[in-house]
């Protein structure tokens, strides 16, 4: 279920750049990560291209899993998106614009490392919004037949990872790592970098791939033969005047940060793949041999479960209670009268939200000229419906609502549902996206009948103080 986490959500307090290269194409690359306004999400920026177009961090973008997480929007592509991704997430930060003046984010040191110090460099902070989660209440699961890979999450207090993979190699084997917390992340996996093995290298070199890699960012396992000839390929890809294998199978003179670090880096991707859920998890996570194609369909199950849920995020009272406000309260804080007032009840008023009621019925005037023979509500008297609701909610932070009037200033991501017609009760239920700020109010608005949503929008109010003679 979906549900207010304690705390606020994150974002960083000022800019950040770091240059290298990409590990598929060489190019080089600066990112730089900006700080993003409240519920904006994690996204990237290709200020390469005309119009800066904006890629959000979102399962529904990934459109191939081959050496990394890539994602597309409009033809727009961004390769190997996880290792940013997964230091954004093991700091906690949400809100987070992450440019590039290429397709790939530099692949540093093959780890979340450098990301991880950069951002802290720039300054995590809080911001005034609260933060939402998705709290894991049943087990969810997915499995790929043709690897046997699986990933189940279960319900626990804390965002938990488990990775258990197995290489079929002696040279690797069978590794594990966890964590208790998300907090675990800068100290235990951050560090752990990417790998691959010699006969995968060999492949990636005849197709031109891993251009800007080198001995230095990514853990290359030997589990075949080096014959004369492959030296010479590698000495030239990685531009190193010698090749030598180490007596734990690792070529070159790099030295593992962890025994398990293979296993540890498995687990940072699985955090960085599915931070294209959008929203913290709270539940454990335990990943059998994972990789990129099942934790990216994973995730894309997961944010389906999400927007169901909060599709069904039906408020729940009890109809034959007083309400919060009656009629005859509501229009001692709103102008509207009738016809066009179109709030009967407030259930429910907190902080940060307001539910409020109309019964629908075959008098309503609008009925006469829209669609007479087969009467349907109009959806824009829904939406406005929810305003009024809205407006109920922003009206009560001052002291003489009476003196107030409210104005729309942006309705956005309009969507009708199902018809409402004669008999029906509407519930109505608005969040606030943001904090109110001088008089505007940035909401969430649902409307529901018999338990079913049937249009929601998302609307931007400001109150206005009446002038006076």
């Amino acid at each position: 279920m979906i549900s207010k986490a304690e705390g606020k959500q994150k974002t960083i307090a000022g800019e950040v750049s770091l240059t290298g290269v990409g590990l598929h194409t060489g190019k080089n690359v600066t990112l730089t990560f900006k700080p993003a306004e409240e519920n904006t999400g994690m996204f990237f920026k290709r200020v390469d291209l005309e119009g800066q177009p904006i890629i959000e961090a979102n399962a529904d973008y990934v459109v191939n899993t081959q050496r990394g997480t890539n994602l597309e929007k409009m033809g727009v592509h961004i390769q190997t998106s996880e290792h940013v991704l997964a230091a954004c997430v093991g700091l906690g930060i949400y809100n987070i614009c992450i440019e590039l003046d290429a397709s790939e984010p530099p692949i540093m040191d093959g780890s979340s490392k450098f990301f991880v110090e950069a951002l802290e460099k720039a300054g995590v902070v809080e911001q005034e919004a609260c933060r939402e989660e998705y709290v894991v209440t049943e087990v969810i699961s997915y499995v790929d037949e043709n690897s046997g890979s699986e990933i189940m999450l279960m319900p626990s207090e804390e965002y938990q990872l488990t990775t258990m993979v197995d290489f079929g190699t002696k040279i690797l084997g069978t590794q594990n790592a966890s964590i208790k917390n998300i907090s675990e992340f800068k100290d235990e996996i951050s560090d752990s970098r990417t790998f691959s093995f010699l006969h995968e290298i060999e492949m990636l070199l005849e197709h031109g791939l891993i251009k800007g890699g080198d001995l230095n960012n990514a853990i290359v396992y030997v589990d075949k033969e080096l014959s004369p000839e492959t030296m010479d390929k590698l000495r030239e890809a990685f531009n190193k005047d010698s090749i030598s294998v180490k007596p734990n199978g690792i070529l070159d003179n790099l030295t593992l940060h962890h025994p398990n670090e293979a296993a540890r880096h498995k687990l940072l991707d699985v955090i960085g793949d599915l931070a294209l859920v959008g929203m913290p998890i709270k539940g454990k996570v335990i990943a059998n041999k994972p990789g990129h194609y099942v934790n990216t369909q994973f995730a894309k199950k997961l944010k389906k479960i999400i927007k169901l849920e909060k599709r069904n995020n039906v408020p729940k009272f009890d109809l034959s209670k007083p309400p919060v406000k009656d009629v005859n309260e509501i229009m001692a804080m709103l102008p509207h009268r009738s016809p066009f007032l179109l709030v009967d009840k407030i259930l429910e008023i907190t902080d940060t939200g307001v539910v409020g009621l109309k019964n629908v019925t075959m008098n309503e005037p609008f009925f006469v000229g829209h669609f007479p023979g087969a009467p349907v509500m109009p959806g824009v008297l829904q939406v406005e419906a929810m305003a009024q609701t809205g407006g109920i909610l922003v009206l009560s932070t001052v002291p003489d609502p009476e003196n107030y009037l409210t104005y729309f200033m942006k309705i956005d991501n309009v969507r009708f549902k199902q018809q409402v017609v004669p008999g029906d009760t509407l519930i109505f239920k608005l969040d606030l996206l943001s904090p109110i700020r001088r008089g505007i109010c940035h909401m969430q608005g649902s409307a529901y009948v018999n338990g079913k949503l049937v249009s929601e929008a998302e609307l931007m109010a400001q109150i206005v103080k009446v002038k006076k003679d």
